[in-house]
């Protein structure tokens, strides 16, 4: 891999993982609600979860769909069914009450966040693009190892911003109404981002 590919790749993989889409939603959501520690796990499980994704994409995972079509197609049933109910518990989500004692809703498990990248719309746009277009042609394991690794450098900072982000906005979000507004607001965005997958490939 040159260089020149090799900060291709850097630069896509920080423009696609810094701007919104269904991850990067989720964890500015569990920023505000939980705050940047308790939303790690959940950090580390789009990283982590998404590399590995892009290297058994990278593999051969891919044919799979050219092999069988309707696996495509009962993948886009299941993300989309999956996040109306991830966007339904963000609606329903109201923030830790300390005066109160009580925690309605928890922030997402390091697997339940790396399972969830093979349901994510985005996470699959940007695995095939990252190995279709910057990974050596024929692909090589080490080729694919290398592109899934930059990926996973870059893109545990670039979601963590989100995350903070999330959590300064808590400050300016003090009352249960606010937090409420908000988390609607976000699963609403949610839903939005499934538009991709509804409209039909021209």
């Amino acid at each position: 891999m040159t260089l020149e590919i090799l900060l291709a790749l850097t630069t896509f993989a920080f423009v696609s993982s810094i701007t919104p889409g269904p991850n990067n939603l989720m964890l500015m959501t569990s920023g505000v609600n939980f705050g940047i520690l308790r939303t790690i796990p959940h950090m580390l499980g789009v990283a982590l979860g998404f590399m590995l994704m892009v290297f058994l994409v990278g593999i051969g995972l891919v044919q799979l769909f050219d092999t069988y079509p309707i696996s495509y197609t009962i993948l886009k049933i299941v993300s989309i069914a999956y996040l109306l109910y991830l966007a339904w518990k963000i609606a329903m989500t109201r923030k830790v009450s300390k005066l109160e004692g009580e925690e309605q809703g928890t922030p997402m498990t390091f697997m339940q966040a790396a399972l969830f990248q093979w349901v994510n719309p985005k996470a699959w746009t940007m695995a095939l693009t990252a190995i279709t277009v910057y990974a050596p042609q024929p692909s090589t394991t080490i080729g694919v190892t290398i592109v899934a690794v930059i990926f996973g450098l870059v893109n545990l900072p670039s979601v963590s911003v989100w995350a903070y982000l999330g959590q300064e906005m808590s400050r300016f979000l003090g009352t249960p109404t606010r937090v409420r507004a908000f988390n609607i607001s976000a699963a609403l965005l949610l839903v939005a981002s499934l538009y991709p997958l509804l409209t039909p490939a021209t």
